[in-house]
């Protein structure tokens, strides 16, 4: 293999590329700091000035995708419209992000939250922060849980449409209009009604 060329400072973000083109080809029992090594041209060592172990690896790139998740639906929320128009380009976004890079999307949500790092933590937070902030300011009052519910919702049904295209029992296009209906439905629900006070 020749060398891929790469200044000192960014090795670690050459190694992150070469670990997302890995789920994408072989998902996360693929992954291993020696073959990340060997894709980058540098010693198998080196890896380990920036992952101590696999783990830590696994990490880094739960939270690459989270921040790359947070980008999309921010971008999403930044073209003007109602909160249903708002909405319905953060479910695409999110659906899309899930379809894209599926391995990496499983990998950021199936470690147990009290077993990830703070920093894997943060950045969940930014995102769910950030879904929360497209919902209005909460409603004065005792919190009934209803926001909190909402986005678990709202990540559960746009990962679950994701999931049906992955296996192919759904077509993409198919997706795309039972993301606008999901969303149509979920906005219009009672829970809907008491999550979102942004209109």
């Amino acid at each position: 293999m020749t060398e891929r060329p790469f200044h000192h400072g960014n090795l670690r973000a050459v190694l992150l590329d070469e670990a997302v083109g890995v789920l994408r080809e072989t998902g996360v029992e693929g992954l291993s700091l020696r073959d990340l090594a060997r894709r980058a041209g540098v010693s198998h060592g080196a890896p380990r000035s920036h992952f101590v172990d696999r783990q830590a690896l696994l990490d880094a790139l739960a939270e690459l995708g989270f921040e790359r998740l947070t980008t999309a639906v921010r971008r999403a929320l930044a073209e003007e419209g109602d909160v249903s128009k708002r909405f319905d380009r953060v479910a695409r976004a999110y659906v899309d992000f899930a379809i894209d890079d599926a391995a990496l999307m499983e990998l950021m949500f199936q470690t147990k939250t009290t077993d990830r790092s703070d920093r894997v933590s943060d950045s969940a937070g930014a995102l769910f922060a950030l879904l929360d902030s497209a919902m209005g300011p909460p409603p004065e009052g005792d919190d009934d849980g209803s926001r909190s519910d909402f986005k678990m919702l709202f990540a559960a049904t746009m990962q679950g449409i994701a999931s049906l295209v992955g296996s192919r029992r759904l077509e993409r296009t198919a997706a795309d209009r039972l993301v606008g209906a999901a969303m149509e439905t979920m906005l219009g629900s009672d829970l809907g009604a008491r999550a979102v006070t942004a209109r």
